[in-house]
């Protein structure tokens, strides 16, 4: 593989109250209730279906699913991947394009050879080349530092903002970050910032967070299986992050599984969630963690090739950074 990418190494219908359940390649699952505080999460009654046209070109370990909500509208498409076989393989990566580091989805697929890619973190779109928002890191090395702080008013606030990793064993792991050079520590919770009132972050409950590649955005979906969307925690008040949009995130189930999800926005056949309503479409997905990525029109998923969704209701895609590709070959 090109090592400029910095990425890869050698080595039917459901509705709101069920998760799906991946169990073989003819795509039979089980219903899984989901616990109650769900009921008290945005009622979104969406139907989910496998998305047998590019299912039957995938792994066993990775199926495609497609759900809509006609009376919002709504439309979103989740990825489940297993990343516990053997030939699956996920990772970080980032552009390699010489002139403004930033690329189309369908362009990390085409050129990486992944089965499954969607856009990343967060990254500066009035510069070039374009700089990434937020911790970066890939085969060991962090590339862009997490955010340290972040001004609101002329107050400084301390942060710690979602992130997701994966384990030299290829282990998906969450958590809030900060980093020291190439030394990543993980917090159990974000300080407890509120707009006009900075908390303080006690070094004390960090401990060190050792994977081989992160990406970090956020704000927080789930945690621990429940909705914790930290979004002021996390200083994304004063920014239109927390509106209606166009949205890709991440997530993992119980059984360590990938999520992967992109939701449709701004058009009229899908106006986009909020982001307590994607935390609730994650939960429906069977994420017990998960983080906001990058949305708007930066959001995207491609499988197989194939753009699953249509970025402000057309085929056109914004370039991006950084991707989730997976590969499965």
């Amino acid at each position: 593989m090109d090592e400029r990418r910095r990425g890869r190494s050698d080595s039917g219908k459901v509705t709101y109250s069920s998760v799906l359940r991946l169990v073989g390649s003819s795509i039979p699952f089980c219903l899984v209730l989901l616990p109650a505080f769900v009921l008290a999460q945005p009622a979104l009654e969406m139907n989910w279906h496998p998305v047998d046209s590019l299912n039957v070109q995938l792994p066993d370990g990775i199926r495609l699913y497609a759900g809509s909500d006609e009376a919002l509208p709504l439309r979103a498409w989740f990825a489940h991947i297993d990343e516990s076989t053997p030939e699956i393989l996920t990772r970080v990566v980032v552009s390699d394009d010489p002139a403004d580091r930033r690329e189309t989805v369908s362009s990390f697929a085409r050129d990486l050879g992944a089965c499954v890619v969607v856009n990343g973190g967060y990254f500066t779109m009035d510069k070039t080349p374009a700089g990434h928002v937020g911790l970066l890191r890939i085969d060991g090395q962090v590339l862009e530092p997490a955010t340290r702080s972040v001004k609101r008013d002329a107050q400084r606030f301390e942060t710690t903002r979602a992130a997701l990793g994966f384990t030299y064993e290829d282990e998906v792991r969450f958590a809030w970050i900060t980093s020291r050079g190439d030394t990543l520590f993980a917090w159990p919770g974000p300080p407890p910032h509120r707009p006009g009132r900075p908390a303080t972050l006690d070094s004390t409950n960090a401990r060190s967070w050792d994977v081989r590649d992160a990406i970090g955005a956020g704000p927080a979906l789930i945690s621990k299986g429940e909705i914790r969307v930290t979004s002021d925690e996390e200083v994304f008040f004063g920014t239109s992050i927390p509106k209606v949009h166009p949205r890709t995130a991440a997530g993992v189930t119980e059984d360590g599984a990938l999520i992967l999800m992109v939701v449709d926005g701004r058009q009229p056949l899908s106006r986009g969630v909020s982001l307590e309503e994607l935390a609730a479409l994650m939960l429906q997905a069977g994420a017990v963690e998960a983080l906001n990525l990058d949305g708007g029109g930066s959001s995207a998923m491609v499988v197989r090739g194939v753009l699953v969704n249509r970025p402000q209701g057309t085929l056109l895609q914004r370039e991006v950074m950084s991707a989730l590709a997976t590969f499965c070959e």
